[in-house]
C-alpha cells in the first residue's frame, strides 16, 4: 500500500466531531473533486475508501445520491467512478455550500467554514480528492493537485492558518493544474496530525528519526576517516622523511631528542602527535616542531639526490 493511499484510509475512517464539520469535509472533498459544477463528471479514484467516503460525505453532508462504479484508471488499474448523474442533484450540492455553478471563478467559501472545527475537516475531505504524499523513505513531499488557480491560492492560504501550525506551503503550476505543496517533513507531520492520520504522522516520524540517526552516524564516520587519512598521510610523510635522513647519514647523527622521535615514528607509523607526545613526555605541539625539523631535513637530502620531495 502507498503511502497516500495509507493517509487516505486513515483520513476516510476519521468521524466529524460536529455537523458542521461533517459539512465542511464534504464541501473539501466535492469541491476538489472536479465534480464541483453543474455539468455532469466523474471523480475517479484507485483508493476504495476514499470513494465509499465521498458516497457517504455527499448523502450526510449535502443530501445528494452520488453513484458509485467500477472503473480502470489511466494506469490500466482497478478503480471507482464516483458520480452525480442528477443535475437537480449537482446543483442542490453547489447551493449547500453557497455556489450557483454559474461562478466565473471557483473560489473557497469561507462562510462555510466559520466555526474554528471545520477548517481540519475540509482539509481532511479536500486531501481525499486531490492529495498525495511521496513515501517519506524516499523524499519528503505532500501535495494537493487543484484544478484552477485561484481555488489553489485560496487552498494556500487556508493552510497557512491552519490550527496555528505555521505552515508555509508553497504553490507551482503544473501541466493543466496547480499543486499547492510542503516539503518540510515537521510541517508534512503537524499538517497529517491536525487532518487527523495520526498513524501516519507518527510512520512519518520514525522513518524522519532513523534518517538523522543515520545521517549522524554517517557524518561522524566520514570525520573520524577523514582524520584519520590525514594523520596516515602525514605519518607517510614523516616516516619518508626519518627513512631519507636514515638512509643518507644514519638516525645515530641526530640529536638526541630528534632521534628518539624518529624511532619511535619508523616503529609507530599509526600513531597521532599526541600518543607520540604521550610516550616522550613531550606536548604535541612540541612533537610537531621536531617533526617539521626532521620533515625539513629530509626534504633536503632529497633534494641533493635530485630526488623530488613529499611536501
Amino acid at each position: 500500500m502507498s503511502f497516500t493511499s495509507q493517509i487516505k484510509m486513515e483520513l476516510a475512517k476519521t468521524e466529524p466531531r460536529r455537523f458542521c464539520c461533517l459539512g465542511a469535509q464534504c464541501y473539501g472533498a466535492w469541491l476538489f473533486s472536479k465534480c464541483f459544477t453543474l455539468q455532469e463528471g466523474a471523480f475517479v479514484t484507485e483508493n476504495p475508501a476514499a470513494a465509499r467516503r465521498m458516497l457517504e460525505l455527499a448523502a450526510a453532508g449535502a443530501g445528494v445520491s452520488a453513484q458509485m462504479r467500477y472503473a480502470v484508471s489511466r494506469r490500466n488499474r482497478p478503480a471507482y467512478r464516483v458520480t452525480l448523474p442528477e443535475r437537480q442533484e449537482r446543483r442542490q450540492l453547489l447551493e449547500a455550500f453557497g455556489h450557483t455553478g454559474q461562478e466565473l471563478c471557483l473560489r473557497i467559501n469561507r462562510a462555510v467554514l466559520e466555526d474554528e472545527c471545520c477548517p481540519e475537516a475540509f482539509l481532511r475531505g479536500a486531501f481525499l480528492t486531490c492529495g498525495s504524499a511521496t513515501d517519506p523513505n524516499k523524499f519528503y513531499h505532500l501535495e494537493f493537485t487543484v484544478p484552477f488557480k485561484n481555488l489553489a491560492w485560496d487552498l494556500y492560504t487556508l493552510l497557512g492558518e491552519a490550527g496555528g501550525l505555521g505552515i508555509a506551503p508553497a504553490v507551482v503550476q503544473r501541466t493543466g493544474s496547480w499543486g499547492v505543496y510542503l516539503k518540510d517533513s515537521g510541517q508534512i507531520e503537524d499538517l497529517l496530525t491536525y487532518m487527523g492520520a495520526t498513524g501516519a504522522s507518527m510512520e512519518l516520524m520514525q522513518v524522519r528519526m532513523y534518517k538523522e540517526a543515520k545521517n549522524n552516524i554517517n557524518r561522524k564516520s566520514n570525520f573520524e576517516t577523514a582524520n584519520m587519512d590525514k594523520t596516515y598521510s602525514a605519518s607517510a610523510r614523516q616516516t619518508a622523511a626519518i627513512a631519507a635522513i636514515s638512509d643518507s647519514q644514519g638516525l645515530d647523527s641526530l640529536p638526541e631528542h630528534l632521534r628518539e622521535l624518529a624511532r619511535l615514528r619508523l616503529d609507530n607509523p599509526e600513531m597521532t602527535l599526541r600518543e607520540l607526545g604521550e610516550r616522550l613526555g613531550v606536548s604535541r605541539s612540541g612533537v610537531n616542531h621536531r617533526l617539521q625539523k626532521l620533515l625539513a631535513m629530509g626534504e633536503a637530502l632529497l633534494e641533493e639526490k635530485g630526488v623530488e620531495g613529499f611536501m
